[in-house]
């Protein structure tokens, strides 16, 4: 539901060569996580530091869709990959 959704919406597409990745979707961070939370239901699952300007971003929602996005220091948030069938797994011991 997020990918598909998130194609069409207002954000701001380039496209890249053909990968598995095939466009990025950047936004204004304020507008990008209110997108993600009201329209999809979604939350911040995970996050890390990528560099001092960039911080990861794992966005859920029920049905096990999934958004990774880089939110930079600037104050704006790409969609960098999308899927679905999310799934919390535990480190083995």
């Amino acid at each position: 539901m997020i990918r598909a959704a998130f194609l069409g919406l207002f954000l701001t597409a380039t496209s890249a060569a053909a990968t598995p990745i095939a466009e990025v979707l950047c936004a204004p961070s304020h507008e990008m996580q209110k997108k993600l939370e009201q329209q999809f239901r979604s939350s911040r699952a995970a996050t890390g530091m990528r560099s001092p300007d960039e911080m990861m971003e794992v966005w859920t929602d029920k049905r096990g869709d999934w958004a990774m996005v880089v939110r930079y220091a600037g104050g704006t948030s790409c969609i960098v990959a999308m899927g679905e069938h999310w799934e919390v797994t535990e480190n083995p011991a």
